[in-house]
């Protein structure tokens, strides 16, 4: 026992145990004011990038990045208290970097697409848009995905890298839009009475956009029916309101007028065979 007590008070294991733990504790205390001054700081940018009135998912987007960026710097500074050099962690880290570098290769392609439309931006929060396959208004965007919110209220959400890689289509990031209807009639009928009637239906109503004017003209002679293109013009937010408004007083109007809207038909004849022919 005594000569336990001898080699303990010469190893100086009470030392390196008193040195570790007093690291141990300042390393707990920078992790510590670390993450609360990274905090601090994602808090005190995203105030004042909405003080410029930037875009509220340009703003989500950076403050992560910010905070991600502190923290990894506090982690290693809390590492080097306890006495592991940087070059190695560094070293290590970039071994471990590959490794799951090479395995979420997917996931690091939708975090490149995540920064490239926060760059870009070709949409913003509420906006409506189709991509990947899919249409609705964009609710969040995060660091490999955005959330999207269709009409009937689903949520879908959609990775970054698949919407970068598509044609992205924004209906709302214009003020206004045209509307492309098509109406057929009769052969019969008096196509300038028709076309008179499409005009007067689009310039009366009280939505529709005196600039650009609206634009009546034929563009088919079909199978069944002579085809009108009627484009008029109205502000985005009214769009589906005044279309369906205009479709249904343009059916009215023309039938009230004599004028024939054609469907698809077919005639069958029949024969009847005489027994012996």
């Amino acid at each position: 026992m005594e000569q336990f007590k001898t080699w303990y008070a010469d190893s100086g294991i009470t030392d390196i145990l008193i040195t570790f733990g007093f690291n141990l504790l300042i390393a707990l205390v920078i992790l510590f004011l670390g993450m609360r001054l990274g905090r601090f700081t994602q808090h005190w940018a995203e105030k004042v990038m909405r003080k410029k009135e930037m875009d509220d998912i340009l703003v989500d987007f950076i403050g992560t990045i910010i905070w991600w960026l502190i923290l990894a710097i506090t982690f290693v500074a809390a590492l080097q208290k306890l006495g592991i050099p940087a070059t190695s962690l560094v070293a290590v880290l970039g071994a471990a970097g590959l490794a799951i570098g090479l395995a979420l290769k997917d996931s690091l392609s939708n975090f490149a697409a995540g920064v490239m439309l926060v760059m870009f931006r070709p949409f913003a929060k509420g906006d409506f848009v189709e991509a990947a396959g899919e249409s609705g208004s964009v609710e969040e965007i995060h660091l490999v995905n955005t959330l999207i919110v269709t009409p009937d209220n689903r949520e879908i959400t959609l990775p970054n890298g698949a919407i970068w890689n598509s044609p992205i289509i924004n209906y709302t990031t214009r003020d206004t839009r045209r509307i492309d209807m098509e109406f057929g009639v009769g052969y019969g009928d008096d196509l300038k009475v028709a076309a008179e009637i499409l005009m007067r239906v689009c310039t009366e109503h009280p939505k529709v956009l005196k600039d650009p004017a609206p634009v009546v003209l034929i563009t088919a002679l079909a199978d069944s029916s002579v085809n009108f293109w009627v484009r008029p013009w109205t502000a985005t937010s009214d769009y589906w309101v005044v279309r369906a408004e205009i479709m249904e007083k343009a059916k009215a109007e023309l039938e009230a007028a004599g004028c024939n809207i054609p469907f698809p038909q077919r005639d069958v004849h029949i024969h009847e065979v005489k027994e012996g022919e």
